[in-house]
């Protein structure tokens, strides 16, 4: 039986299997969890960060305001399910600012834990569309580092640990428009500002991850490797329809794909993942793991436009991606 390899977290959000129910990731109840409208400027709140902290929870959100630019929000929570959401977004100390571009725009973040910092990852502008990165120690002061690649790049999610004495990523190359491709690479750095052993991950397969895919939450250790949830894009003839599944990396060397399911785990079905601002949209962005029980909580954005929330065990996710392997 597969197992989590971290800490225990009981208070982690969960709900049981609803009676009936077959599937091996189920929607909570009471989804969204977060309403597009949860701080005054917000237009939306969706595809957006959480970790544990000092024995309750913070994150970094999404919230596109009325303008409709796109910021990065501060949030604490007790329960991890009920947000208190900073009304203003993050600001960013950086003595390099201009060089880097500063703050134009951020969107799609995520959120790691490595020794006394968290890092956090996302889109931001630099000629174009490429990934920022900042540390954090409480949830209110961030330093924002160099860019960690060239425009143009997207989805970028850091390991929670050092890969080979070095920090690891993985990003998806693009372009500067709504990218019609993309496959997922690695990449390491010494220091969180020089990138590079820039690896070939994994790229496109057919149906719901033919137009594109790309890193969803922070890969989750196990004991049979790297489980990562990550999204795919079908071009239908409505739009990009996104739906998310997962896969096993090899822990030492996680460029190399021991495992990957061919059917997805979630996919829009409900109204809040089909109607909203980009309809047809489950993106997950962040998970929360129990080590004692194997339970894993997703957060994922709904139609652009929420946050929503998805339950697993560790175990039954990993025996469904060696069942349905198409590696």
């Amino acid at each position: 039986m597969a197992k989590i390899i971290g800490a225990s977290l009981p208070n982690i959000p969960w709900e049981d299997r609803p009676a009936g129910c077959s599937e091996v990731v189920w929607r909570y109840s009471a989804n969204p969890i977060v309403p597009r409208n949860a701080v005054p400027c917000a237009n939306s709140i969706f595809n957006s960060a959480v970790v544990p902290f000092e024995g309750e929870f913070a994150g970094v959100f999404r919230v596109d305001d009325r303008r409709r630019e796109m910021r990065i929000h501060s949030a604490h929570s007790k329960d991890a399910i009920h947000w208190d959401i900073d009304p203003e977004p993050f600001v960013l100390l950086n003595p390099n600012a201009k060089e880097v571009g500063g703050f134009r725009y951020g969107y799609d973040p995520r959120c790691c834990k490595i020794g006394d910092e968290y890092i956090v990852t996302w889109c931001n502008w630099f000629h174009g569309p490429t990934i920022g990165v900042a540390t954090t120690t409480d949830f209110r002061v961030y330093y924002q580092k160099e860019n960690a690649f060239l425009p143009f790049n997207r989805n970028g999610v850091m390991f929670p640990e050092k890969i080979n004495g070095n920090y690891a990523m993985l990003s998806r190359p693009s372009d500067n428009g709504h990218t019609p491709f993309g496959d997922i690479f690695y990449s390491e750095s010494p220091d969180l500002c020089y990138w590079g052993k820039h690896r070939y991950v994994m790229g496109t397969r057919g149906g719901w991850q033919s137009t594109k895919i790309g890193a969803g939450p922070i890969p989750i250790k196990t004991d049979e490797g790297w489980l990562l949830f990550y999204h795919g894009v079908l071009t239908s003839c409505n739009g990009y329809v996104y739906s998310f599944g997962a896969c096993l990396l090899d822990l030492e060397q996680p460029w190399k794909v021991i495992a990957r399911a061919e059917p997805y785990l979630i996919s829009p079905q409900m109204p809040y993942e089909q109607i909203g601002d980009v309809p047809n949209v489950t993106f997950p962005c962040a998970a929360l793991t129990d080590a004692d029980t194997g339970r894993i909580a997703i957060y994922y954005g709904g139609a652009d436009t929420v946050i929503c929330l998805a339950f697993c065990k560790v175990d039954e996710v990993i025996d469904f991606i060696k069942k349905n392997n198409a590696v």
